[in-house]
């Protein structure tokens, strides 16, 4: 016995040492179950219908990080997927950080005409701890270098969903810096049987997998590639909105690939994300980078022990099928398409389709409205007058022609002229009006064909003419693109005082991939309008000019979910449309989360809320979502500063509904408005309710 009592001691200090590595301090029982093993550890977590995921992790450089990936009832396990490591490629280049093209809000950049680097991101296994955040645990390795870039990888699973994600998350000193990343999950052996995705048209291919397979790029659907083999499938799939850096054009660019020696830089087998560098070779600003600045090359894979279709629909769920799902009382609303139907088909001579491609796609999108911005280039804004006027008329027949009782096809302009920047123009109505006035013409005129004219030739007469009109104007990508220094430029300017100047737009530009939410530039003008004194409300806007069944859409689209029972009648006017906004009477979503109610004491978006002297208020709101909750900020002002309170919430699982309510003292504060974001970076924000 004396003998074998060394050697025991020897084996224990052995496993000590495998483990020491492993720091579990931030870990705290939240239904996932961690367990170390030599030179590795185990993370079991629930996935729903009581049945659990187990990730099999070897911490032994040189070897596969995912040994196993494993799904099914306690006792009845199948393997997934195994033998599997992430890869990254990261493509570095230079910004532009000119001011008067936005410095880190620049739209107007080519990175990829300038030098750049493509680079394997290498991960050499460092450091492991394991930490819990809410109904979330947290893989952390550190050991990620590429070039001035250096950080961990995470992973995180998230409890009650098969879901979990992959990110290095790196940082760089050096400035001026934009990125682009593809990634994905690599093995040296023959892991799949096939893989599977769904083309344009929503149909499922898949082909035999072989690990001599070159490299190919994938032209899918809903941005998801899946590993198949006889244990279950594995889909691979970036966050849907954040992931896709701002353009003009949704174009497909194959954000997906598959096959070995990727890029000539990855020799493996592999599955994964892919962006195309050139984007769509007009403006490709790629993501910022902001020096120091936590950036997550990240990814989600989703398990499942059925085959491909099986994972392939429940991915769809995540973004309801790339869809804006109806909700009692409100109906949504699309903003912002240079699709330029009404030059490029109606009045180019060539046959006019009954059913043109680009409304059946909106309207398989879930849009109930839809504000056209055409003429941005090709029409005659300025005249002559004979063909301005025929181009609107055009246009106010067409749209007219192609809405219906659930579906409004509205004209509408980014007009660009009087103000500064670019802005939007929004009539109740079919208004003939003209962008020039000469001198012996009056503002307004009376045509035999088309009736009232308008020609304007001022921001006075252009006031004059949304007063007159009751229309709305707003600044188009406020402050960046050709609005860079809009709003505030003419914040003191009577024409944006006024109640028909709303506001502005809200797009995801520009991309940061270290920030939580989408596109502070605008959610910031949101706050500093409301400090200026000014009662302004943001809409979304899609701002993208080709629309085709094809295309990316749904990465590139944002809604407003309008509080309006019923759609107006086109030949009636839609008056309806243009008073929800004015008021503030809707929020902003990507789809992902939803605000079905909201208010403060009773208050909702656009009103006034009269606060005692104690200030305190309480907010109730009602969520729905489908990726887990991340956190939920109350924004507050006072004139002169922005408050922030911040919620977490960590605990939530997939697809939920919830009814939450919150106290906060909101006293010496003169308004409040609310966003909720999920852990992909999906989200949505109320309109401010005012406070005296």
């Amino acid at each position: 016995m004396k003998k074998l009592l060394p050697f025991f001691i020897i084996i224990c200090v052995f496993f000590l040492n495998a483990s020491a590595q492993v720091n579990l301090n931030g870990f705290k029982p939240n239904g996932a179950i961690v367990s170390l093993r030599q030179k590795g550890l185990v993370v079991s977590w629930p996935v729903g219908n009581s049945a659990i995921g187990k990730m099999v992790l070897d911490l032994e450089k040189g070897k596969p990080l995912f040994n196993s990936l494993q799904m099914g009832k306690p006792g009845a396990l199948k393997e997934v997927a195994a033998h599997l490591d992430p890869a990254f490629v990261l493509r570095i280049g230079k910004r532009t950080l000119s001011p008067n093209s936005g410095g880190w809000d620049v739209f107007f950049d080519r990175v990829p005409t300038r030098p750049y680097t493509t680079n394997v991101v290498k991960f050499a296994k460092g450091a492991t701890s394991v930490f819990t955040k809410g109904a979330q645990t947290v893989v952390r390795i550190n050991g990620v270098q590429c070039e001035t870039f250096s950080g961990a990888l995470e992973i995180t699973l998230y409890n009650g969903s098969p879901l979990f994600n992959v990110a290095a998350v790196v940082s760089t000193p050096k400035d001026s810096t934009a990125i682009l990343y593809d990634a994905g999950l690599i093995s040296k052996k023959e892991t799949w049987s096939n893989v599977a995705w769904s083309d344009v048209k929503g149909n499922l291919q898949r082909e035999k997998s072989a690990k001599a397979d070159p490299a190919k790029n994938l032209e899918v659907k809903y941005r998801t590639v899946i590993g198949e083999n006889k244990g279950g499938s594995l889909a691979v799939f970036p966050a849907p909105h954040q992931y896709f850096y701002p353009l003009d054009e949704a174009f497909n660019l194959k954000f997906t690939w598959k096959g070995s020696n990727y890029l000539n830089l990855i020799p493996d087998f592999g599955i994964g994300i892919r962006q195309d560098p050139l984007g769509d070779k007009r403006y490709v600003p790629w993501f910022n980078a902001p020096p120091n600045t936590r950036q997550r090359l990240n990814f989600f894979c989703l398990l499942s022990t059925g085959k491909a279709e099986t994972v392939l629909t429940a991915v769809k769920k995540f973004t309801n099928h790339d869809t804006y799902v109806p909700l009692a009382g409100f109906k949504t609303m699309a903003s912002h398409f240079h699709n330029e139907f009404i030059s490029d088909v109606v009045l180019s001579g060539k046959t006019i389709p009954e059913k043109p491609e680009f409304v059946d796609v909106l309207k398989k999108a879930g849009l109930n409205i839809v504000k056209l911005a055409e003429f941005h280039g090709p029409g005659h804004p300025k005249g002559p007058d004979s063909i301005r006027l025929k181009e609107l008329d055009a246009l106010f027949k067409q749209t007219k022609r192609l809405s219906d009782a659930n579906f409004l096809l509205l004209p509408g302009e980014e007009a660009n002229n009087f103000y500064g920047g670019h802005w939007l123009a929004f009539f109740p109505k079919p208004i003939y009006w003209i962008m020039s006035r000469k001198s012996d013409l009056p503002f307004e005129t009376n045509d035999p064909k088309y009736g009232k004219v308008y020609r304007v030739s001022n921001k006075a007469e252009m006031l004059k003419l949304l007063e007159q009109e009751q229309g709305l104007a707003w600044t188009a990508h406020a402050r960046t693109k050709a609005s860079t220094g809009y709003p505030d430029k003419y914040k003191e300017e009577d024409f944006f005082k006024s109640e028909t100047f709303m506001g502005a737009a809200w797009k995801a530009i520009p991309g940061d991939l270290s920030l939580p939410t989408l596109s502070k530039r605008v959610l910031n003008l949101m706050d500093d309008m409301a400090n200026w004194g000014l009662k302004k409300h943001i809409i979304s806007e899609a701002d993208i000019f080709t629309i085709t069944e094809q295309n990316e859409m749904y990465a590139h689209l944002n809604v407003n979910y309008l509080q309006m029972d019923k759609l107006p009648n086109y030949a009636e006017g839609w008056k309806p449309v243009l008073d929800v906004m004015r008021e503030g009477k809707f929020f902003v979503s990507t789809g992902e989360v939803l605000i079905p109610k909201f208010n403060i004491n009773g208050k909702g978006a656009g009103e006034t809320l009269k606060i005692d002297h104690s200030g305190k208020a309480k907010i109730n709101m009602q969520l729905n979502w489908t990726f887990p909750l991340s956190f939920v900020e109350i924004v507050s002002g006072d004139g002169l500063k922005v408050y922030r309170n911040r919620i977490n919430l960590n605990t939530t699982q997939a697809f939920g509904t919830k009814d939450y309510s919150w106290a906060i003292n909101l006293k010496g504060r003169k308004w409040v408005r609310v966003e909720a974001w999920d852990v992909a970076t999906n989200g949505a924000f109320t309109q401010m309710v005012w406070l005296e």
